[in-house]
């Protein structure tokens, strides 16, 4: 599965304090949103939720019957640069646009490359789609730096 969540990039530090915030026995969805709140300077408690989420895409936190819980996954930046590209959508055609491009793309160059992989149904949920998805690919691009998968430039982002 591929969560469409991209919340802005932060640090691995963050992931780290994020993550350890969520305990290891299932607790419901509001408690680990405030758990965030709490250990993180999260403010509101939706952009902790894309967070929690983020965190699953990420292997770093699991959903059961009972809750959400932290895996014992380790905070590896190998690691994680994986779980992005394989679990977080949109990730992999970004990743891929950048390997294709043969030099470094600006942010608007990067979303005309990957615009054909939002799905109809994305475009058709939001008035004003475009300005939706060139937000979430700036949050993707920015993880990407984030594991080490690409490097910000003066002429944009390039892969690593």
């Amino acid at each position: 599965m591929r969560y469409k969540v991209a919340p802005p990039a932060r640090s691995l530090s963050f992931l780290g304090d994020a993550r350890a915030a969520i305990p290891l026995v299932p607790d419901d969805e509001a408690d680990c949103c405030r758990a965030i709140q709490r250990a993180t300077d999260v403010t509101d408690r939706e952009t902790a939720r894309e967070y929690l989420t983020f965190l699953r895409a990420l292997d770093l936190v699991d959903e059961s019957d009972r809750g959400y819980h932290r895996t014992r996954t380790e905070l590896d930046q190998s690691a994680l640069a994986v779980a992005f590209r394989e679990n977080v959508f949109a990730a992999s055609e970004l990743l891929d646009a950048l390997d294709d491009c043969g030099g470094p793309l600006t942010e608007t160059e990067a979303f005309e490359r990957v615009r054909d992989a939002v799905p109809r149904w994305e475009r058709e949920r939001h008035a004003d789609w475009e300005r939706v998805w060139r937000t979430r690919l700036d949050h993707l691009l920015g993880w990407a730096e984030a594991f080490g998968l690409a490097a910000r430039t003066d002429d944009g982002y390039e892969r690593r």
